[in-house]
């Protein structure tokens, strides 16, 4: 009872903790949907504004293109304001100049009517929307001549130029409105959809033509105020496109403000070029283009008005907050904001994708930890329950029908198990025994001696079995434990790499190009991929001279200075387009330098050799020279050493540890065939940095090592792959020097002097005869010597791998330029 209303009093504090949590996520989302609503219906109210202007904006005094595209575009981004959007346009046609309300309803009723056509046989798609907005433009005003019956050649030109300004004013909206409608899922804009957005809002000011504040004119004012956004934004360049983009529509707007085009384009131009300092001095460009352009086009009066309505335009610039400047900036290409928008926006990404494989990572860990959950006190449980099953089998086939049951299992059951017991832990260690072996005590005790002995001689034969099985699955399971760990280890250390993509190397950028450029350099772009020591990636595009060669003595020497590690090109590429410039890939440059040579023959001459070689680099610093010999000779035996020494250098590369790799490459080919095929692994991975090897002989013959005089053998006692299940991985780690040599063989070659000779001392000699060091010529003359040994027959495939390792010597040294500090690197992420 106590256990119960504890139980009860904790589960009511958890569901009081989970119903306060519930209200806390209900209360945080009610609020995130209302912040969303009102962002939502504050756009929603800009729309219809819009909608209102371009209902009443005109071109030309008698073409109104813009109310029917806008309500085309609205109607498949934002359906939910349409009805709002027509009724503003409808409001604002009737305060037109010249009266086209009739007109716009009509345009409006046939695009509606051909939607729903298409609608209704799933046609309809808003790439459709300019040819329907043609189509119902063109229409209405040509049946509006003929009823009129003033369909002249003019009349036509005129009706088929709104019907194609129309067209492509859809085309503009269509990439533009989506800004408003909160339906961009980045802030990624190309210039040409900034230029679509500039056409809309000139547009929009179209609707205002006409107004005027006392002296001050609308359309001017709000024309100079948007000048004066975008050249704080993007500078020089978008304050003057602004200006002529602007300036164009509103002299098509109003033909006595002609000159308005220039003023604005040198306002906006003047106005950019001094972006950074403040918004007084962008104001203050402003004021000065505007100032002298309207002293020299227009009269006193117009310069007074000019001067009054770039005031009006300021006083609003001014007054204009900042988190609107900013959401601007978000939308303009090159822009500091745009930048770290995308920045932000890619952190995102990778942080989720990072997230994501580190939960999968865990996922794998857990699966790891559930294969080895059977602990020792499981284990002696199951074997006392196999026990209990072995005596219950015994007793059912033996005592079942024996009359004596009773007396034995129910008066004398201890004395009469202990004798069972003891007979099983005999036949235990000796399996072939026999009646004439059974104790005399056994005998007196039990009157089926004999068939109790034959008996349990079978069960304990499929125990055994049993036991056999259960064991290999044991053994499968830890095996596949191992193998979950290692990828999650590959997984977690992938998710740190994502991670680590996310530091902010701009600062370590610029100083880069700072000093190249303060050498003459001229560069491109710099892209520093990573800084982490050993493994640095540096990517340069620069303008090169053909015979001089400058990333290699002047761009790898200084980034050695400023880095603080020795730099080296890794990759070099010429731009095939004649414009001369070379994608240059800078690398951390190892300390040390690996060599190697490869000489080998087929048994009897073949084609096909059963040896398997590969010299690669893993790309972690470490250099992979690997030997196997498949099991036999030809295409067969060959096919399967490729395959081992493919599997393992590929889980090497991966990132997955040594011993597991090649306990997984053990299992990959026990799996892939019934037949019994194994194949040797000779591998050796040298850290060019450390020259530290690590030897991973699996089955193969010695290795040995030429240092100067001596030579060292390098032997380990590990069954080939393939055979058994489980296998015993030894690694030998040996340090080696400057100008080792490497000789690794397979048995052709180890076994070449015979049984009756001692194979490596005989090697150990032959080695030390050769005073070669170039890798090729001592592999070729170690061969040769095997071939003369066997007075040129070839007795078995022969494969020698020979590498030398040397210290890296830097082809140009670094210098120190004045002015040039130690870059710093950014933290490594944990």
């Amino acid at each position: 009872m106590q256990r119960r209303s504890l139980g009860a009093v904790m589960g009511s504090g958890w569901s009081g903790i989970w119903q306060k949590a519930k209200v806390g996520v209900h209360s945080a989302a009610v609020e995130n949907r209302w912040v969303q609503a009102f962002v939502a219906k504050k756009w929603s109210l800009l729309l219809i504004v819009m909608g209102f202007l371009l209902g009443r904006a005109m071109i030309l005094e008698q073409l109104s293109p813009f109310a029917l595209a806008f309500v085309a575009v609205i109607y498949f981004t934002r359906k939910d304001i349409l009805h709002w959007v027509g009724i503003a346009a409808f409001a604002g046609s009737l305060l037109a100049v010249n009266g086209n309300t009739g007109y716009l309803v009509t345009e409006i009723v046939i695009f509606l009517l051909i939607q729903k056509a298409l609608e209704k046989y799933e046609r309809s798609d808003v790439s459709l929307a300019p040819l329907l907005v043609f189509s119902s433009t063109f229409l209405v005003q040509l049946f509006a001549e003929l009823v009129v019956s003033n369909l002249t050649w003019y009349s036509l030109m005129m009706l088929t130029v709104e019907a194609l300004l129309s067209l492509v004013l859809t085309l503009i909206f269509i990439q533009a409105i989506p800004v408003f409608t909160l339906t961009r899922k980045n802030y990624h804009l190309k210039h040409e959809e900034i230029i679509c957005l500039i056409i809309l809002l000139a547009s929009v000011m179209t609707g205002t033509v006409g107004w005027l504040v006392g002296p001050v004119t609308v359309e001017h004012v709000l024309s100079r105020y948007l000048i004066l956004l975008f050249a704080l934004v993007g500078g020089a360049p978008f304050g003057a496109s602004v200006g002529v983009v602007t300036g164009l529509i509103l002299s098509l707007a109003n033909s006595n403000a002609i000159y308005q085009m220039s003023l604005l384009a040198f306002s906006g131009m003047l106005a950019g070029l001094l972006k950074e300092g403040n918004r007084l001095m962008v104001a203050f460009g402003m004021l000065i283009g505007s100032s002298i352009l309207s002293f020299y086009m227009g009269s006193s009066v117009d310069m007074i008005n000019s001067a009054w309505e770039s005031l009006a335009a300021v006083a609003l610039f001014l007054l204009t907050p900042r988190s609107v400047i900013l959401m601007l900036a978000k939308y303009v290409p090159g822009t500091q904001e745009n930048l770290k928008s995308q920045q932000d926006y890619a952190k995102r990404v990778r942080d989720v994708t990072a997230g994501r494989v580190e939960q999968f990572s865990e996922v794998f860990r857990q699966l790891a930890r559930s294969f080895k959950q059977l602990t020792t006190e499981d284990e002696v449980s199951r074997k006392e329950e196999d026990v209990g099953h072995f005596m219950n089998a015994v007793t059912q086939k033996a005592c079942e029908s024996c009359w004596k049951k009773s007396q034995c299992w129910d008066q004398k059951f201890y004395q009469t198990y202990t004798y069972m017991t003891d007979m099983m832990s005999q036949i235990e260690t000796k399996e072939s025994m026999t009646k004439k072996q059974i104790p005399p005590e056994w005998k007196k005790a039990c009157i089926r001696t004999e068939q109790v002995l034959d008996v349990m001689k079978g069960q304990y034969s499929l125990y055994k079995n049993d036991m056999h099985w259960k064991k290999q699955i044991m053994d499968s399971r830890h095996l596949v434990a191992d193998q979950l760990s290692g990828v999650s280890q590959v997984m977690e250390d992938l998710a740190k790499e994502i991670k680590r993509e996310g530091q902010e190397l701009f600062l370590q950028e610029e100083q880069i190009r700072n000093a190249l450029e303060e050498l003459g350099l001229s560069i491109h772009t710099i892209d520093v991929i990573s800084l982490d020591e050993g493994n640095i990636e540096i990517e340069i595009i620069h303008q090169y001279t053909k015979g001089f060669d400058e990333c290699r003595k002047i761009i790898a020497p200084l980034l050695s200075e400023i880095i603080g590690e020795n730099v080296a090109v890794m990759r070099e590429e010429m731009h095939t387009r004649g414009e001369g410039y070379s994608t240059v890939v800078f690398g951390s440059a190892k300390e040390y330098e690996v060599e190697t040579g490869v000489a080998g023959a087929a048994k009897g001459g073949d084609l096909f050799s059963g040896d398997s070689y590969s010299t690669v680099e893993l790309g972690n610093g470490k250099y992979a020279v690997a030997l196997s010999d498949g099991m036999g000779n030809g295409e067969r035996a060959r096919a399967e050493s490729e395959t081992a020494l493919s599997i393992l250098q590929q889980l090497l590369q991966s990132g997955m540890d040594e011993k597991l790799a090649i306990k997984s490459l053990n299992s990959v080919l026990m799996l892939r065939s019934s037949d019994e095929m194994y194949a040797t692994v000779d591998m050796a991975l040298i850290d060019m940095y450390s020259a530290n090897t690590t030897f991973m002989k699996i089955g193969s013959t010695p290795s040995f090592i030429k240092r100067g005089t001596e030579v060292i053998p390098i032997s380990a006692n590990n069954l080939p792959v393939g055979i058994l299940s489980e296998i015993d991985v030894d690694l030998v780690s040996i340090p080696l020097q400057s100008g080792d040599i490497l000789v690794m063989m397979t048995d052709g070659i180890f076994d070449a002097p015979g049984h009756a000779v001692n194979k490596e001392m005989w090697m150990k000699r032959m080695i030390q005869e050769i005073d070669t060091t170039l890798p090729q010529d001592f592999a070729d003359c170690l061969l040769e010597r095997i071939f003369r040994h066997h007075h040129g027959e070839i007795q078995d495939d022969m494969t020698v791998v020979v590498a030398r390792i040397e210290k890296r010597q830097p082809e140009w040294a670094t210098f120190r330029w004045p002015g040039i500090t130690r870059m710093e690197r950014p933290k490594t992420v944990s």
